[in-house]
């Protein structure tokens, strides 16, 4: 079983629940719903089906809330063909009528916080250009690289950090919306410094809600706040498209690989996202290049890999589910498993790095973590262990939520017991029913005894034959 988790994006070419019925039975373990895109109605419906299909296959699929957020965009405008030389003028309060050369954008107060000498980038980096000068109505800049620039394109300011608002007023809307659908996870866009995932933490309890929310690393101040950041969100995700716009593409894989180790320090999971598999937007087969880009996502060790154009509006979106999990599978092989992190400083973590310890020391088949918030099977898998993560719990939400996280098997119980000798015995009958473990090798429980208040795991236990044994023994005894 394939321990990088894999997120679909649906869109127009997946918005059939026969389809993603079928997503389903080749690996997704996430969807993502991309609120740029299609109103509340389109996406209740996507909702409604992929929970559905969720349930029929009783899988543990997580629907993540993409929010589109200060998207800084061209106005309605006639297309422009800019080249090398040619001056464009930014209006700040509109384009005024028959201006050549002029556009407007979304959101003007951008143009506050620039400079002359700064590079504005048009259409995902296609089109360059640097600010010339800087007038009470208008930014005129001089084009470096020319192009097609048409309505709608985005606009990008590489460097410094732009004057928008974290969330904007549709955000808003859509979180509210999302709250009401008990959407799983959110991730929000264009994240600028630790402050942005507080607002949305405290917007997502306002509305009543308690989804993680996961930054989206797209901007060069995100990555100088990188720090704060990682301390403030749920999950991080590289949104590697905008970010190697503003910054260039040659850091993105050094960067990855930074951002990754950091994350795994706190434990917290990390998404690989942007053109994987582009070129299957359009071709039922993929680059050398796309395969061996998951392979390195893979490698350093992000805990899911996404799909965005090529299963939204892509041609072969089964296809590249097919591509991506046996490219998963294939690299897993040659995984680096196993990392020992020496601060412990909670409980928490150092049950878990026990846990771990003693699976790399004993031939188990298994770690088996009791959870209600789904934060010690984070710290498990944070380690990486070579043997299966499950995922035990009655609570309906971390079972879901935690089909994002690298290596984790979620198991739904109807209910939590009180006496952790029935708990593990419960589950013992359970995981050798559905094929989880092997009955004839031990595996290792992490749990809470004597308490069932959330974060008191407070015990490691090794569980072999013999102890089964001993716990339908002390079973019988308590019903006679």
């Amino acid at each position: 079983m394939a321990r990088t988790k894999i997120i679909a994006t649906l869109g127009p070419a997946t918005a059939d629940k026969a389809i993603i019925e079928r997503l389903i039975l080749l690996g997704v373990n996430v969807f993502r719903l991309n609120f740029s895109h299609g109103d509340h109605d389109f996406h209740a419906r996507l909702i409604k089906d992929a929970r559905s299909a969720a349930e029929e296959f009783n899988r543990p699929i997580a629907l993540l809330q993409d929010i589109s957020g200060p998207k800084i965009r061209v106005t309605p405008m006639e297309p422009i063909q800019l080249v090398e030389g040619d001056l464009l003028y930014v209006w700040i309060k509109g384009c005024p009528k028959g201006a050549q050369n002029g556009i407007s954008i979304n959101y003007p107060k951008i143009l506050d916080g620039i400079s002359i000498g700064d590079q504005v980038y048009f259409a995902d980096g296609t089109i360059r250009s640097t600010v010339e000068s800087i007038d009470s109505d208008k930014v005129t800049v001089k084009i470096l690289t020319g192009g097609k620039l048409t309505t709608g394109k985005g606009m990008n300011l590489p460097l410094g950090q732009v004057n928008l608002p974290a969330i904007t007023q549709k955000d808003k809307k859509d979180i509210k919306f999302g709250i009401s659908q008990n959407i799983d996870l959110i991730a929000l866009s264009f994240v600028q410094s630790a402050d942005d995932i507080l607002q949305a933490k405290k917007l997502v309890k306002m509305e009543g809600g308690d989804a993680p929310v996961f930054a989206k690393i797209e901007k060069g101040s995100a990555l100088e706040n990188i720090e704060d950041i990682i301390l403030e969100a749920d999950g991080l995700m590289i949104a590697r498209g905008d970010l190697g716009v503003e910054m260039g593409p040659y850091i993105i894989p050094v960067m990855q690989k930074q951002i990754i180790a950091k994350a795994r320090e706190k434990g917290l999971p990390v998404i690989i996202a942007t053109q994987m598999l582009i070129s299957m937007v359009s071709s039922p087969y993929p680059t050398r290049a796309e395969v061996s880009d998951i392979a390195n996502a893979v490698l350093d060790g992000a805990d899911a890999v996404m799909l965005s154009d090529e299963t939204t509006v892509g041609d072969y979106p089964e296809e590249t589910i097919k591509v991506i999990s046996e490219t998963i599978k294939e690299t897993e092989t040659y995984y680096p498993w196993y990392r020992e992190f020496v601060e412990m400083k909670d409980s928490r973590k150092a049950m878990a790095a026990a846990a771990v310890a003693l699976s790399q020391r004993m031939g188990v088949s298994a770690i088996a973590t009791f959870t209600e918030t789904g934060l010690t099977a984070m710290m498990i898998a944070r380690h990486r262990p070579e043997v299966g993560i499950i995922a035990v719990t009655s609570n309906e939400k971390t079972y879901r939520r935690l089909s994002v996280v690298w290596g984790v098997n979620p198991l739904l119980v109807d209910r939590k017991y009180e006496d952790s000798d029935k708990a593990i015995l419960n589950f013992y009958k359970r995981a050798v029913k559905q094929k989880r473990i092997d009955p004839d090798e031990p595996f290792i429980v992490t749990i809470s005894r004597h308490s069932t208040k959330t974060g008191t795991t407070n015990v490691v236990q090794l569980v072999d034959k013999q102890s089964i044994k001993e716990l339908q023994i002390l079973a019988y005894k308590s019903k006679n």
